[in-house]
């Protein structure tokens, strides 16, 4: 099924992605799933090119992950393959008999090992995918792709999703300016642990393989690991980043160590980059009115304040009040009492954007209903809660939970 309205959340404006030296693009209508619409993606790289990646913490990872985990070790990439539409997992020999055919005819295409290919499929779980999809198409692709179809690129990785996600900047390096861009998909089936998202850095900067993966393993846990639609973590999670290195021509230092204070304004950049792509996958998420923030300070640690923040923004309960714009404060309580971390009732203080709605174990003394009635009526909601037992804070991302969450994957395979 396709989306019929673009979410209310969606950005107002996108971004024009510019080409990235060493970065070629092209899509293709395979009819893998959807009719007359793009759902074959191919990204070619320049020779060279470094990558690194976090994937899926499932334990019931697709064919595709399972390849990428096997290349990943190398360190570089010469071609992207992403299809929509079919996950590819719990596909069984089948499954592995089609990436198998996809990495041979993209590196055939391409004239690269089959060690530099890398894939992503998502969509239906456990349905067979047709090899001849990649057969196909994979050369013509190759021979028609162009720097400049980023928008193209996101949107043919998309399934639920009712709006592309796509980020752009350009940060100093040395004395050479390099860019940034990032596109990603996701809308359900996300959880952290790598949610069913797909996403993919591209830069032209000189950075190793190692320095990318310190830079993935640096800002995952605060971006795509701090958000939540549906608490679901996908087979098919795959977090790729891509360096080309083509900026060196342009005075931009090689750099191969994550400690180098050369990489700190593109580390900055870098994590910006995950953060918004991780937000607009909150704001997509499937039948989602309102994009909510949860703030958990003074917890005991950042990892006990992680763990009342994600059962705060997984909770069914507090995200239907959120979806009835009813503030309930006694569910958040709920969902922190749950937890399992250290808190004591008598210290907890809630909030509501500004509005203290609880603290020292009872509703305010100076809670209006009215004036939170009406703050829970904003497309936005934070949500805050502080422990009051140590320094630990963490912010995760979510969405309320709606009916049209339940009709959209009550009707997916159809």
């Amino acid at each position: 099924m396709t989306p019929a309205t673009i979410s209310p959340l969606a950005p107002k404006s996108f971004p024009a992605m510019p080409a990235l030296d060493g970065v070629r693009i092209a899509t293709a209508k395979a009819g893998i799933k959807y009719r007359d619409r793009t759902d074959l993606l191919a990204v070619m790289f320049a020779a060279g090119t470094t990558v690194a990646g976090v994937l899926t913490t499932s334990k019931c990872p697709s064919a595709p992950v399972e390849l990428c985990r096997e290349n990943l070790p190398g360190g570089r990439a010469r071609i992207l393959v992403v299809n929509a539409g079919n996950a590819n997992a719990f596909t069984g020999k089948k499954g592995r008999h089609t990436t198998s055919v996809a990495t041979r005819s993209a590196a055939d295409a391409l004239g690269c090992a089959q060690s530099e290919v890398f894939l992503s499929s998502t969509g239906v779980i456990g349905e067979p995918l047709d090899p001849s999809h990649f057969e196909r198409h994979l050369s013509g692709m190759v021979e028609s792709a162009a720097g400049d179809r980023w928008n193209d690129a996101a949107h043919a990785i998309m399934t639920t999703d009712t709006f592309p996600k796509m980020f752009t900047k350009s940060v100093a390096l040395g004395d050479a300016t390099v860019t940034i861009n990032g596109i990603a998909k996701g809308a359900g089936m996300i959880a952290p642990d790598m949610a069913t998202m797909l996403a993919y850095v591209a830069t032209d900067a000189p950075l190793s393989a190692e320095v990318l993966q310190a830079l993935l393993s640096m800002h995952v846990g605060e971006t795509f690991n701090a958000v939540t639609v549906d608490s679901d973590t996908s087979t098919s999670d795959t977090l790729l980043a891509f360096a080309t290195g083509t900026a060196r021509a342009r005075g931009a230092p090689p750099i191969d160590s994550p400690d180098d204070p050369r990489l700190e304004a593109f580390s900055a950049v870098f994590a910006e980059c995950l953060r918004d792509l991780a937000i607009m996958i909150a704001r997509d998420g499937e039948g989602a009115r309102k994009l909510v923030r949860v703030e958990v300070t003074g917890a005991v640690s950042d990892a006990s304040a992680r763990r009342i923040a994600m059962s705060i923004a997984n909770s069914p309960l507090v995200k239907t009040a959120v979806a009835g714009e009813d503030a309930n404060w006694g569910r958040v309580v709920m969902a922190v009492g749950k937890a399992g971390e250290p808190a004591d009732r008598d210290l907890l203080a809630i909030r509501f954007g500004d509005i203290l709605v609880a603290s020292e174990g009872e509703r305010s003394e100076g809670y209006s209903e009215a004036e939170t009635s009406a703050y829970m009526k904003r497309d936005e909601i934070v949500i805050g809660v502080d422990i009051g037992l140590g320094e630990g804070r963490f912010t995760a991302w979510t969405c309320d939970l709606t009916k049209e969450y339940v009709a959209i994957n009550g009707d997916y395979r159809s």
